[in-house]
């Protein structure tokens, strides 16, 4: 039986690369994408190449929205094996700016959404004995590089590094969590300018997705070596 990656923000960019990458090496997919027609776009792309896909319409900012995903998930019997917590914003409103609306979205994207489908997604692959969390972080919210990411956008990552850990500390053997840093990407956000392909920005998050047994768990990584917090 095919296990089944959930990869947030798979339409574009990273997670989609994410999902070509988790097809190539044997999974299911399911597309989870904010906008259902930008997920169906990407998903055509997929299916042109032979991947099995499925979309699903998700906003990780919304609980409402988590909470209509997981019926879908349920209803269609779908099991999660892999979750990928790829969904991301980046603004650079400054800390002291005058307006908390790019601090709350952040966390809400980097931190309860991530957090909604662990609470979600994890009690099963626990009592399946196998599961894997791959929460895609940056070196931007690494205390070890001093923060260099904008404000909100740090602050966030930084916890999720921070979430990363305690997760792992609950999940129990049979399930691995991990953060993972993938560079600086040609993407919207990264821009044109970056030394990285999405596919090589996304390879660590396929490494971390398919550990096997004895795989590492409560780690963060960068070109699937261990990089510091």
């Amino acid at each position: 039986m095919r296990r089944v990656a959930l990869v947030t923000g798979g339409n574009r960019g990273i997670g989609l690369a994410a999902c070509r990458g988790l097809a190539k090496a044997g999974l299911d997919v399911v597309l989870g994408s904010r906008e259902a027609e930008a997920g169906e776009e990407a998903a055509r792309s997929l299916r042109d190449t032979g991947v099995h896909v499925r979309v699903l319409g998700i906003d990780v900012a919304k609980p409402l929205a988590i909470e209509h995903a997981l019926h879908f998930l349920k209803a269609e019997k779908i099991h999660v094996d892999v979750l990928v917590n790829n969904a991301g914003v980046y603004s650079q409103e400054p800390a002291l700016g005058d307006s908390d609306a790019a601090f709350r979205e952040a966390w809400d994207v980097h931190v309860m959404g991530p957090l909604a489908l662990c609470r979600a997604l994890i009690p099963g692959m626990k009592k399946a004995k196998y599961g894997r969390v791959v929460n895609v972080s940056s070196g931007y919210g690494a205390f070890s590089e001093a923060m260099q990411g904008p404000p909100a956008y740090a602050v966030t990552k930084a916890a999720l590094n921070a979430l990363t850990v305690k997760i792992a500390a609950e999940a129990g053997t049979h399930v691995k969590v991990n953060s993972m840093c993938p560079g600086w990407v040609q993407t919207r956000m990264g821009g044109t300018g970056a030394p990285l392909t999405p596919e090589q920005g996304a390879d660590t998050i396929v490494w971390l997705a398919t550990l096997p047994e004895d795989g590492p768990t409560g780690g963060f990584y960068r070109e699937r070596q261990v990089t510091a917090w």
